[in-house]
């Protein structure tokens, strides 16, 4: 297994340029109220970062890893969402929603589905079941059945992720953990969303709505690049 001061030392590095897109979106924090161009490119500059992370380990480890390969289409259609959800209040809300499904299905298939992990898939479809249930009275039109089926794709995303980790045994690595942790988040930031959208404002939405989602997506790109890193570390050995 490779080690969190050899994943910090090899990965570190390349992840710079992500914060420093992260940090100049904070302290920017461009208004909402006024879409442009320019605040689109704001918000997707970590995404286009993370790009560029996973490019950095070079094309024929891409070619060879198809769920690194996943992982970066599903970066390039989560940017296409943030694009679009910057003009959610000009009738792009669904085109944003439909970007991240496709996300989560590539995402789900980056994680695979071995092992199934039967009983964390029980626990995902309760969570998602009661977060559909508790968003339900507050659900019109199309977005009664567009919601259950956003909740039903992320869920799977997170069962997949979630089954991934087993602590109890030699299996366990960093970038399983990475991934458990970023869809996690990802379920926090998207839940967030749908509350403060159809249910009622959330204090200090978006804010946790970002925070929570740039750090599950530095996480789940970080989750691509284990067989790198453990070639990495039988070479040093």
């Amino acid at each position: 297994m490779v080690s969190p001061v050899t994943v910090v030392k090899s990965e570190g590095p390349k992840l710079v340029p992500f914060f420093k897109a992260t940090c100049v979106y904070f302290v920017l924090w461009l208004p909402t109220s006024s879409p442009s161009w320019f605040s689109a490119l704001i918000k997707c500059l970590p995404i286009f970062c993370l790009w560029v992370f996973l490019l950095a380990h070079g094309f024929s480890f891409l070619g060879a890893h198809s769920s690194a390969r996943k992982i970066l289409a599903g970066l390039i259609f989560s940017a296409l969402g943030d694009a679009f959800l910057i003009w959610q209040e000009q009738g792009y809300f669904v085109h944003g929603l439909l970007m991240f499904a496709i996300t989560h299905i590539l995402y789900s298939s980056a994680f695979g589905m071995k092992p199934i992990n039967v009983r964390a898939g029980l626990v995902i479809t309760a969570v998602s079941a009661l977060c559909y249930l508790l968003l339900y009275p507050y659900l019109s039109g199309p977005f009664t059945y567009l919601v259950a089926v956003y909740i039903a794709l992320i869920g799977f995303m997170g069962w997949r992720a979630i089954a991934g980790l087993q602590l109890t045994n030699d299996l366990w690595t960093w970038t399983k953990l990475s991934a458990c942790l970023g869809a996690v988040l990802f379920m926090v930031s998207d839940l967030t969303i749908a509350v403060n959208k159809f249910c009622f404002p959330v204090p200090h939405s978006r804010a946790i709505i970002m925070a929570t989602y740039y750090a599950a997506q530095m996480l789940i790109a970080l989750s691509a690049v284990e067989c790198q890193d453990a070639e990495v570390s039988r070479k040093r050995t």
